[in-house]
């Protein structure tokens, strides 16, 4: 399973999605300081879930 780590920016797409405001809070909270913004976050914490879920979906080697 891949670590996640605060990505750097790059270019992206707009799509509009909401979020409960205890979530929105915990993002800002985890990006603040850093040259991450929250959509950039939010874009890699995907990338994450999805290989992981990925992973969970491939045979598992014994």
């Amino acid at each position: 399973m891949r670590k996640f780590k605060i990505p750097k920016m790059y270019t992206t797409t707009n799509k509009t999605i909401r979020f409960p405001d205890d979530v929105i809070e915990q993002v800002e909270e985890a990006i603040r300081g850093t040259n991450c913004n929250f959509s950039a976050f939010v874009i890699e914490a995907t990338r994450v879930a999805l290989e992981n879920l990925k992973e969970e979906d491939s045979p598992q080697e014994e």
